[in-house]
């Protein structure tokens, strides 16, 4: 008897799954805010490297080149926030500023339940980077994250979404 799974690869690191559980990690935390794609794929990045910007230890291995890995990292977030949205998790808002994400109620008891190790860590450097980044205006984020990121990746995700991040 053959599994009709036998042929499906499961990915787990760098998957829609993680990156749309960081995003909705990310988004419970800002609740009630609304970011776009661009600020939610920075802010993915940072959440992973949170010790190249003064903030805690970072959450993944420190790889150099890694500020590359927003060229790869866009589109899996996207597919990682559609999937969230699937599960009633996120909220896609459209507007005349362009394309929105934000978490809905029902995401802060799934996240509640994350419990491992990794999880509370994810919570700890999402809630971190809320603190410290996501409550810049629109000029200063984008200022630091040239300053810390690279002006090609900023100007490469900025060229390619809406300019607006939050409401």
């Amino acid at each position: 008897m053959t599994s009709s799974y036998s042929n499906l690869e499961v990915r787990l690191f760098n998957s829609p799954l993680e990156t749309g559980i960081r995003a909705l990690v990310i988004l419970n935390d800002a609740f009630p805010k609304m970011f776009d794609l661009s600020l939610l794929t920075w802010l993915d990045h940072l959440v992973v490297h949170t010790g190249d910007i003064g903030g805690p230890e970072s959450l993944h291995p420190d790889l150099p080149h890694r500020s590359g890995e927003l060229l790869v990292r866009r589109k899996i977030i996207e597919e990682g926030l559609t999937l969230m949205r699937r599960l009633h998790l996120v909220d896609i808002v459209a507007d005349d500023g362009g394309i929105l994400y934000q978490a809905t109620e029902e995401a802060h008891p799934f996240v509640e339940l994350m419990r491992t190790p990794y999880a509370r860590a994810m919570k700890e450097r999402a809630r971190w980077i809320t603190e410290n980044i996501s409550t810049m205006d629109d000029a200063d984020i984008k200022e630091f994250i040239v300053a810390k990121i690279g002006r090609w990746n900023v100007e490469f995700h900025h060229d390619t979404d809406s300019s607006r991040r939050l409401l």
